[in-house]
């Protein structure tokens, strides 16, 4: 099974906290927001879900 994780650009204050918690190295920081850079590399594990302060992260199943 793969994984994709969605960031609301809307609610990512860029705050990188998804950064520093993904184990896999998925997000990148592009212009103070948060980006799946290697969203393909994703786990499913929800750290990030987890950490964001603004509910602005989701992983969809594919």
């Amino acid at each position: 099974m793969a994984f994709n994780p969605i960031v609301d650009e809307e609610k990512c204050v860029g705050c990188e906290a998804c950064v520093d918690a993904c184990p896999v190295e998925v997000f990148e920081m592009q212009n103070e927001k948060s980006v799946p850079v290697n969203a393909e590399e994703c786990l499913g594990c929800e750290s990030c879900v987890e950490v964001c302060p603004e509910d602005a992260i989701t992983i969809e199943e594919t």
